[in-house]
């Protein structure tokens, strides 16, 4: 019995181990995928999917049926419904979904899980900002599919993303700027220090 008992206490160091270091992965491979449908999911996606860059490259309605082709392709040969949801079905938004809405969701969820990968891949800066307006905007969708509010346009929220990546980006140049000034302040002529002011001024 105690061996037994040491052996599941490593394993679940062990797997506490393992969910950290996805964890710090996936927050510098796809940050945006990760804050929309977390680390777990995101992973499974990009494993079935091959790469990131290959995920990126599908579109949204296989995004949605990933991991369920023996069933699709059962579906096509039986001439029966196909399936909803592959992989998506372990995410919260499917599971708090009513099952009339379950596959609405699943087709919107796979949507934004698309530009969230596409972002991530093809993006130059880091953040997790677009992931934030997606996952809210899916959050919006799943409570309008609940009591019938209005959700916001997919134009209006992809606008605000905008706008805040924009200002994200602004200020990180203006940190970085600065930091460059008060590192090499005595060590740089003074063309360059009144370049790196004019940078930081937006001249």
């Amino acid at each position: 019995v105690h061996s037994i008992a040491t052996s599941l206490k490593s394993l679940n160091q062990r797997r506490k181990m393992l969910l950290e270091y996805l964890q710090h992965k996936m927050s510098i491979i796809c940050p945006n995928l990760t804050t929309l449908v977390g680390e777990i999911i995101g992973a499974r996606l990009i494993a079935h999917a091959g790469s990131l860059t290959n995920l990126a490259k599908l579109p949204a309605s296989t995004v949605q049926i990933l991991g369920a082709e023996k069933a699709l392709f059962r579906a096509i040969k039986k001439r029966t419904s196909t399936p909803k949801y592959g992989l998506l079905f372990n995410s919260s938004f499917i599971m708090r979904a009513k099952p009339k809405d379950k596959g609405r969701i699943s087709r919107f969820l796979a949507s934004k899980i698309s530009i969230a990968c596409r972002i991530d891949c093809f993006n130059e800066v880091p953040t997790t900002i677009w992931g934030q307006y997606l996952r809210d905007h899916v959050e919006n969708r799943l409570a309008f599919l609940e009591t019938g509010g209005e959700p916001p346009k997919n134009a209006v929220v992809m606008e605000s993303a905008v706008k805040a990546f924009s200002d994200y980006v602004i200020k990180t140049k203006k940190q970085a700027l600065k930091t460059l000034m008060r590192a090499s302040k005595e060590k740089t002529p003074d063309y360059v220090s009144r370049f790196l002011r004019q940078q930081q001024n937006g001249v």
